[in-house]
């Protein structure tokens, strides 16, 4: 496979790639990489790669989020990231399993009390009329509309 050089997207002028993005069927995982690449580039902004929602797709294929972004740093695209997760992976999935992995994941709302607390003074601050976000990837959308500049 011939490796490209892919460029990494300037996170202080635009946001990843929404969580609901999907990468294989694997929901987070463009995200991760888009996060990735910018932290690689010194362009990261306020993201954080390998932070826990990223954890979460790596902890469910198996795979060390420092291993990975070596591999991104080699430029690799998105297709050969996926294949390689996909030949690296501890955990694997059958495309049935990836599916209901990710349609799960992008349905979960806030888990404990910690997690509502910052999820409802987030909405609160930035779209205290909005009765649709419900999910962590809502939320995820919302924040990152409003911080390049859209009106909730």
């Amino acid at each position: 496979m011939t490796t490209t050089t892919t460029p990494a997207p300037d996170l202080t002028v635009r946001p990843p790639r929404s969580p609901r993005v999907r990468l294989g069927g694997f929901v987070i995982l463009p995200r991760a990489i888009d996060k990735g690449r910018a932290t690689i580039a010194g362009k990261n902004g306020e993201y954080h790669y390998a932070c826990p929602l990223d954890q979460l797709f790596f902890d469910a294929v198996g795979i060390d989020s420092e291993a990975f972004k070596t591999e991104i740093a080699k430029g690799k695209g998105d297709g050969e990231l996926l294949e390689w997760i996909l030949q690296n992976g501890t955990k694997k999935m059958t495309p049935f399993e990836i599916k209901s992995w990710s349609d799960f994941v992008a349905q979960r709302g806030p888990n404990n009390v910690k997690r509502l607390t910052y999820f409802l003074e987030t909405i609160t601050k930035l779209a205290p009329h909005r009765e649709d976000i419900c999910t962590i990837f809502d939320l995820l959308d919302l924040d990152d509309f409003v911080s390049y500049g859209g009106k909730a």
